[in-house]
């Protein structure tokens, strides 16, 4: 039987160490490589959230460019109110109807006519005048106040209309009504009708 030598041995030992040490510095060099690759899924990964989030937020904001302000419903509801106001109180337009309608009755009234077709050519013609352009007023009034409190329902879905503009239609469409209620009862002279006379 064959001893081995003291260098066989050292050699040996010598050999292992190597071999030990390569596996070592390989076992470094996949740490490193794994290192690196989370590294570099880890910046992916970030890249990935903040394309994402901008992604959001453009959508974001195309969705807030596409959604409708509500200025021209608002502006609506507003001179729907407006216009029922006027309509109420005849405005400068319904008086100078109102005076156009009496310089026509004076003008094309003889003076030998009866003092009640006097009274109704100047007066009463001018009085039914002023209830026709306030009637058209409240008719306006009406028509825009129920067009903004029906827009929503042609508009885009989701999109709720703000309760100002909702409320102020509201109103708009209210003193339409009864701007136009008034109007037909002064033209049918329901209400402060020409009084009666004898001749």
């Amino acid at each position: 039987m064959t001893t081995k030598t003291e260098a066989q041995r050292d050699a040996e030992t010598t050999v292992e160490e190597a071999v030990k040490a390569d596996k070592a510095e390989q076992a470094d060099k996949e740490a490193a490589a794994e290192a690196t690759e989370a590294e570099t899924e880890g910046v992916q990964d970030d890249d990935a959230a903040e394309a994402a989030a901008e992604a959001e937020l453009a959508a974001l904001a195309k969705a807030e460019a596409d959604k409708p302000s509500g200025v021209g419903q608002g502006a609506g509801a507003i001179v729907s109110v407006a216009l029922g106001i006027v309509g109420l109180s005849g405005g400068w337009l319904g008086t100078i109807a109102s005076a156009r309608a009496q310089l026509q009755g004076q003008l094309t009234t003889a003076q030998s006519a009866g003092i009640a077709k006097q009274i109704s050519a100047m007066y009463g013609e001018a009085w039914h005048s002023a209830a026709l352009v306030g009637g058209l007023f409240s008719l306006v009034a009406l028509v825009i106040g129920a067009a903004v409190l029906a827009r929503p329902a042609f508009g885009a879905p989701g999109k709720p209309q703000a309760l100002w503009i909702k409320s102020t239609a509201w109103a708009g469409l209210a003193v339409g009504v009864i701007g136009l209620l008034l109007a037909v009862a002064k033209y049918t002279d329901l209400i402060l009708g020409m009084p009666g006379t004898s001749g």
